[in-house]
This record gives C-alpha cells, structure tokens and sequence, in this order.
C-alpha cells in the first residue's frame, strides 16, 4: 500500500508543485489559443482541449480561443458540389463560399461555447463582425485574387476586454468586415496573431497537425524545442521551411517583435498538449521568444 501510494499519489503532487510556479507567473496574464487542425475534428482530442482551456481559465489565466473550421467548411463545399480551392495555403472564397464558410463557424463557435459551459465556465461566442472587433482589408495572394479572404488592419479590443473583466472565455471566430462592411474569411492563425498582438498577450499558443519545428522536416532529430526570433527568421531563410509552416513561422516572428512575451507551436493531436507547454519544465511543443532572453 505504501508502495502504491509513493507511485501514484506522490507523482500527482509532484506535478501540482511543477506547475504552481507557472500559475503564480500568469496568474490574470492573457493567452491566445489558435485551435484547429485535427484536435477539431476528433471527439475525444476536442473535448481534451476545451478541458484544458478551462483548467487555464479556472486556475487564473485569461484565456481567448480563435478557432478554424477548415476541414468541415471543405465538407460542407463539397455537399453544395462544389471543389474546394487554395492558393498558397488560403482558401479561394466566392461569395457562396463566403456564406458556407460563415455558417459552418458559427456552427463550430456555439458547439465550442456549449462545450466549455458544460465545465461550469462561462464563455461567449462571437465573430471578429461583431463589436468591429476585426476589421480586414481584402487580401492577395502573390497578387492573384482569392476572392473574399480579409487581411486583418485593426483590432478594437473593448469587446474582449470587456468579457475578460465579466469572468467570460471568449470564443472568435476568424471573420471580419472592411470598411465597407463587406464579410470577409480571415486565415485564423492571421487572426490569432492579430488579436494576441493587440491584447498584449502573454502567450500565443497554435494547436497543430505536427510536434513543432523542425530544423530539417524530413529528420526527426533536428527537433527544436526553443527557437528566438532571430534564429526563427534564419529559419525561414534557409529554404527548409514551406508550405503551411512558413506563414506560421511568420506568424509568431510577427507576435513577439510586436509585444507577445511567449508564442508555441504545439501537437493538438497529443492529448493535453497545450497544459504540458504551459505547466511543466520541459514543454512539449517549440517555444519562440525574445533575442535578449537568450542565455
């Protein structure tokens, strides 16, 4: 019986005091949670994830989440018959698109809200339309017309402010308005770095479809765990990097020279993925973060 005790009593407590330095250092500092990829579409790793997001918020933290809805807006283009199209990664977006697109996240923004609410945590789902919260600028790719894609220029982060200071968890979905209030679909990773930048956030963490960054994709050992901005930008200079993971690098270069302290690329299909980066000493994803914190 002591035996058993030693084993799986000791450890729990052992991992509630790794991780008590981390909740006393983010205690009311705010973490942007860009979720998408596979920890979407699978039940299981799904409800992991909003547990994990309540743990943050019920432990302290002033959790945002900004979700994609990718894979099931593809599905539901599909249904209408028609074939989905990308271009460097973003989606070709017609204005039958545009109102697929619209309505499959707000499908995927409430089952989220009902998901956390179940926890006992009250959250609020919205879209970058509602409060101006994002206001977009149509965007090109490589100068060719995607169609209604927004580029984010302005954040009015009152209405997220003000659902932080009511004890809200608020959910937003990557849809916008130019100035014309014209809807647009905004790449979420886009809107996440966008939103992160104009909060201040402490924490920028992208739940993927991969571990992190590799220094070569096509061997596993070159695996980096902790990456500065300017060793990122090297990164993204030597030819390795592309696809989807190229505008991620960006992504998080962009958030930290623009104020966010700590941006993370982690495995959303790795259950509690985001609580291991955040909570332990060793992390589980690759950590970007200032030049001068380099020891």
């Amino acid at each position: 019986m002591e035996e058993i005790y030693k084993e799986k009593y000791l450890h729990k407590a052992e991992v509630l005091i790794e991780a008590l330095p981390y909740i006393q250092q983010f205690n009311r500092k705010v973490i942007v949670v860009k979720y998408g990829g596979s920890a979407m579409t699978d039940e299981e790793l799904k409800k992991n994830v909003i547990k994990d997001v309540t743990l943050l918020k019920l432990v302290g933290f002033k959790p945002i989440v900004v979700h994609g809805g990718g894979k099931e807006i593809s599905s539901w283009i599909s249904k209408v018959g028609k074939e989905p199209e990308f271009v460097n990664g973003l989606r070709v977006t017609d204005e039958e698109t545009m109102e697929i697109a619209e309505m499959v996240l707000g499908r995927v923004n409430k089952s989220l809200v009902s998901m956390v609410s179940e926890l006992g945590v009250k959250a609020i789902g919205i879209s970058g339309k509602d409060g101006n919260l994002l206001t977009v600028e149509k965007k090109y790719s490589d100068g060719k017309d995607i169609g209604y894609v927004g580029e984010v220029t302005e954040v009015d982060t009152k209405i997220l402010e003000d659902l932080l200071e009511k004890d809200f968890l608020p959910i937003v979905a990557p849809i916008g308005l130019d100035k014309d209030f014209k809807t647009y679909n905004i790449n979420a990773d886009d809107a996440a770095c966008a939103i992160a930048k104009a909060m201040g956030a402490n924490k920028l963490a992208f739940l993927t479809d991969i571990e992190g960054v590799y220094e070569n994709p096509d061997d596993p050992s070159t695996f980096i765990s902790r990456l500065t901005v300017s060793e990122a930008e090297k990164l993204t200079e030597s030819g390795f990097i592309g696809g989807g993971m190229l505008p991620k690098l960006k992504n998080c270069t962009d958030a930290i020279r623009n104020g966010v302290d700590r941006v993370h690329i982690l495995d959303g299909r790795k259950p509690h993925s985001l609580l291991l980066e955040v909570f332990t000493d060793t992390g589980i994803g690759t950590m970007f973060f200032k030049d001068e914190e380099k020891s």
